[in-house]
């Protein structure tokens, strides 16, 4: 009986083939995106790709075959016209980028500005999520525009940053942002004189 199954497994390996690839994504990490796999408009098979992105699908019949590639927050990506060959497994290679989703996607956007009211340019400002055991960890930095304006990109994902704007001769200042979906969200930071 065993031998029956060895022999049925290694008959399917050599009538069916497959592709693999990697995506990579323009923020966040590569893992857990969803690889559909389409026969003209009917859903063959479903994979996930891994920590570093990859995915492997076997066992398709020879013919063509398309992709979609889907994560929140980011672009749906798609390949039409894949050849699965049998006996063969295809490198799709690691081309395949997945971009972010203007519509869905946080954006904290600000402004620096001096005791005076006046923007200011090249303040440093960055840009730290808020654990849930009140850690703050720095993730992004920026220097302000020639109008004082920053803009930081996140994905949706419900979460508390904090903004820290820092320019010479001026102490550090901060505001906290609650993120909770696809929107922009404000921020007038005004910079204090330093006291030494």
């Amino acid at each position: 009986m065993a031998l029956l199954v060895t022999a049925s497994v290694v008959a399917q390996e050599k009538s069916t083939g497959g592709f693999k690839g990697k995506v990579r994504v323009e923020v966040g990490t590569p893992v857990g995106v969803t690889v559909v796999v389409r026969q003209q408009e009917r859903e063959v098979g479903r994979v996930v790709t891994d920590k570093n992105g990859e995915f492997a699908v076997n066992r398709l019949r020879p013919g063509l075959y398309g992709v979609t590639l889907r994560k929140p927050g980011l672009s749906v990506g798609t390949i039409e016209n894949i050849e699965v060959k049998a006996g063969k497994t295809r490198s799709l290679g690691d081309r395949l980028i997945l971009t972010i989703d203007e519509g869905s996607i946080a954006f904290i956007r600000g402004s620096v500005f001096d005791p005076n009211g006046r923007s200011v340019p090249n303040a440093r400002v960055e840009l730290a999520r808020i654990e849930a055991d009140g850690n703050v960890k720095k993730i992004d930095g920026r220097i302000t525009n020639e109008i004082g304006s920053f803009v930081f990109r996140l994905t949706p994902d419900v979460a508390k940053y904090r903004v820290t704007a820092k320019a010479k001769d001026s102490e550090p200042v901060s505001k906290d942002v609650d993120v909770d979906g696809a929107a922009v969200y404000r921020v007038a930071l005004t910079l204090k004189p330093s006291t030494n």
